[in-house]
């Protein structure tokens, strides 16, 4: 069970979980087949707008999204909630728009 604010390591843990509850993860996973399986719930998340869809259903495929990298991460020992907050902060110290157009 969830706290009621949990951290990102704690849906790292409870994704997981519960993928692995649900028979996933009987045999090792390929990275690439994973990394994959985020990426078609992104474009999902695309079909959704293109599609005039509402927030919510769009909001929905960003957490299978989410649910998908945090599973990952639980199976990989990667501790992204560390990661994430490494990155924000460089973030903050790069130029306007770092060179990039977009």
């Amino acid at each position: 069970m969830l706290k009621k604010n949990p951290a990102i390591n704690d849906l790292i843990k409870e994704c997981h979980r519960v993928a692995k509850s649900k028979g996933w993860w009987e045999e090792l996973r390929n990275d690439g087949e994973l990394i994959a399986l985020m990426h078609s719930e992104l474009s999902e998340a695309l079909e959704a707008m293109r599609n005039h869809g509402k927030k919510g259903e769009l909001a929905e495929e960003l957490a299978d999204c989410c649910i998908r990298i945090f599973d990952y991460c639980g199976s990989r020992k990667i501790d992204l909630e560390k990661a994430l907050l490494k990155k924000i902060e460089y973030n903050k110290t790069r130029p306007y728009r770092h060179g990039k157009k977009f």
